[in-house]
């Protein structure tokens, strides 16, 4: 197993025999839509885990940091993630596990912006986001306005 470039999540093996691979010379926009939560509040979720998979692919394939530009729009059931430490620790008596993996994915380049209306439906305070991530007017406005600029749109 391999961590190109985040280094704490999202290991990935080695596949010197694949064929079809990422193009080095390429600019990768992507914006992901984050919106499967987890069951599980101890551990961080899939979702966001699959984030730093794909930076790790795409690094192993030759695919320079620089040349990844990732977006991702966080809302559903998935917001809970986002909470600062003390109010993650307040709804479910843990220390919030996502906060090393948005660390590290920011430090990457990736930029992190969570939906308003998911917060506002859930009673969630903006003020109370996790360092270094920001608020959107929502996740529709943010995908159509990267689709519109070219980016690539998956859904996790």
């Amino acid at each position: 197993m391999v961590n190109p470039v985040i280094q704490s999540f999202g290991a990935i093996m080695n596949a010197p025999h694949a064929t079809e691979k990422p193009d080095p010379t390429m600019k990768y926009k992507v914006v992901i839509d984050i919106a499967t939560g987890s069951s599980n509040p101890k551990e961080p979720m899939y979702s966001l885990v699959n984030v730093a998979r794909l930076l790790n692919l795409h690094a192993m394939g030759g695919v320079p940091k620089e040349n990844m530009e990732v977006v991702l729009a966080i809302h559903a059931g998935a917001v809970w993630s986002v909470l600062d430490n003390e109010a993650y620790k307040a709804k479910y008596e843990v220390d919030n596990p996502h906060l090393p993996l948005f660390k590290e994915l920011q430090e990457a380049g990736v930029k992190i912006f969570v939906c308003s209306q998911s917060m506002m439906g859930r009673n969630i305070d903006h003020t109370r986001l996790a360092p270094g991530l920001e608020t959107a007017t929502s996740m529709l406005t943010t995908m159509t306005t990267y689709q519109l600029k070219g980016f690539a749109a998956l859904k996790f």
